[in-house]
């Protein structure tokens, strides 16, 4: 069995940082691919710990603060 589950990837210094917000399980990449395919297998491993029962779907949406230069 497979589930969809939602990547949020940003980019620190030299790495992107994948975290998978359904999960919590967080990884790293020299590229966004790697940072993907780590994430996976983070996921993965942890799963078979610990089953999700039923997978909660976040809520992603945006907004907006004042910058002051």
């Amino acid at each position: 069995m497979t589930r969809t589950l939602t990547a949020v990837l940003h980019k620190e210094n030299d790495l992107f940082v994948a975290e998978c917000p359904e999960v919590g399980t967080v990884s790293q990449g020299v590229d966004i691919e790697d940072a993907l395919r780590n994430l996976q297998e983070a996921t993965e491993l942890y799963l078979e710990e610990f089953p999700m029962e039923r997978p909660a779907r976040p809520l992603v949406t945006t907004f907006e603060v004042a910058v002051h230069a």
